[in-house]
């Protein structure tokens, strides 16, 4: 069933592929991005593409008026938009911790927060929200981004519990390491921190497994989401959560079932 579907975070990577993916399918696919200019091949696919910054409430409520105004409802939500932010708790300033928090926690409750009305009226929606194996484990260095991937966890849950009698479902998605910008992004904000930091070391054996996992079998492409999202799109009933990509379900079994200490001392065998 042709589908209208909103996409945040379209611009590269998993939103993109999964744009051109869904679009494919034959559904109505509105991207959604900062970067406008990097969905001009989407709109020549045949679908719609309009710029956004999920941290601004004007550019969210103009975008879904924009779509409600077209095609009357929107069907599925999918909260994409994030970025990565690596270093030390001691080294990154907390004006950087907030903004990222800004975008990956308080961007998906603001685009909820305008499209669940419109659902709600139809008593029908599905909202999948992005969050990482990160949500659900840890890596030194990450803790700014793996808290707020434990946070989108955590209201999706309360989310999923609060729109169940309106007939809208919450899906999590937990991608593992998925070949997109993300590396780049952690190498450029270890960049910005000091030479002079005492976590110098730590942040290089990071860099360097980052960029071993961008080569060769390191990384699942960007189709595997593709896929996996269209999968959900098309089920009656999907599951609560979908772990996709390299690592992604061996590394939370690893947290789940292997205790603290054990999984700590893995984890920091890398460093």
């Amino acid at each position: 069933m042709k589908k209208v579907i909103l996409i945040t975070g379209a611009s590269s990577g998993m939103g993109k592929e999964t744009a051109k993916k869904l679009i494919h399918d034959g559904h109505t696919v509105y991207a959604v991005a900062r970067r406008i200019d990097q969905m001009q091949d989407l709109k020549a696919l045949g679908g719609h593409s309009l710029q956004m910054d999920v941290t601004n409430e004007a550019d969210i409520e103009n975008v879904v008026d924009t779509i409600i105004k077209k095609e009357g409802k929107i069907d599925v939500l999918w909260n994409n938009a994030g970025y990565g932010l690596y270093g030390s708790v001691e080294d990154v300033p907390l004006a950087e911790a907030r903004k990222e928090m800004e975008v990956n926690v308080f961007g998906i409750a603001a685009m909820t927060q305008k499209v669940v009305p419109h659902m709600r009226t139809a008593k029908s929606g599905l909202i999948i929200n992005t969050s990482s194996m990160g949500g659900k484990m840890y890596f030194p260095m990450g803790a700014w981004y793996h808290a707020s991937k434990h946070a989108v966890e955590g209201l999706s849950d309360c989310l999923r519990l609060e729109l169940k009698s309106f007939n809208i479902k919450v899906v999590v998605l937990e991608p593992g390491f998925i070949a997109t910008e993300f590396g780049t992004v952690l190498i450029n904000n270890f960049s910005k921190i000091s030479k002079q930091s005492a976590y110098t070391n730590m942040m290089n054996k990071i860099i360097e497994g980052t960029k071993k996992a961008a080569q060769g079998n390191g990384s699942s492409k960007p189709s595997v989401i593709a896929n996996a999202v269209s999968k959900i799109i098309n089920s009656n009933n999907p599951k609560t959560r979908y772990r996709v990509g390299k690592f992604a379900k061996p590394m939370v079994w690893m947290r789940t079932y292997l205790g603290d200490r054990l999984f700590d001392r893995i984890v920091m065998s890398q460093m």
